[in-house]
């Protein structure tokens, strides 16, 4: 399956989204369905793949560039030009497996702050890619958890939410700039 929107895995000087930050309202609200995967979608998600590569990001949801369509990318592979990104639209986990695994999270919307999340192994997910067709997919490992941690950003959730720890996502929230006061813990 080839992609329709290949972009280049390189740095912009000038990306053409801007990432949002945490406190920015745009990051706390639900992402609504695409109802139509058209040339304006395809659009979006070349930019937003210019925007994760120039950012050295894995992962990008349309929320983080203060978009609110359901549409996410990934791409685990940065160092392989040949393995296309990840493109999922209206993404819905159909079934977790596996354990729950915990392991160091980033965000592109909270620089500098990597912190231990606890999520399932395994997952299940359908979408739409970026032609429009329904897939499906089995992920586990690092691609599931970056799909997990960005379909958290089309319902208004960050990672920080998710942190146990709450003494260490105290300390390097404060030592990057950024307020507690726009952590919802979800624990």
């Amino acid at each position: 399956m080839t992609s329709q929107v290949l972009v280049e895995k390189k740095k912009l000087e000038h990306p053409p989204r801007d990432i949002r930050y945490l406190g920015d309202r745009d990051l706390r609200q639900a992402a609504k369905r695409v109802a139509q995967v058209d040339a304006d979608i395809r659009q979006l998600v070349r930019e937003m793949l210019q925007s994760m590569y120039t950012a050295d990001g894995i992962g990008l949801a349309a929320p983080q560039v203060g978009v609110q369509k359901q549409v996410i990318v990934v791409d685990c592979d940065l160092e392989n030009p040949a393995t296309p990104p990840l493109v999922l639209i209206n993404p819905v986990i159909k079934k977790f497996g596996g354990d729950e695994c915990t392991y160091q999270e980033g965000c592109l919307s909270i620089p500098g702050v990597y912190l231990d999340v606890k999520r399932p192994e395994i997952i299940e997910v359908a979408f739409k890619d970026e032609r429009g067709r329904p897939q499906k997919l089995t992920a586990k490992g690092i691609v599931s958890r970056c799909i997990q941690h960005e379909m958290d950003h089309l319902n208004g959730v960050l990672f920080v939410d998710r942190v146990e720890n709450h003494l260490a996502l105290t300390e390097e929230l404060t030592k990057q700039g950024f307020s507690t006061k726009d952590v919802k813990s979800m624990l």
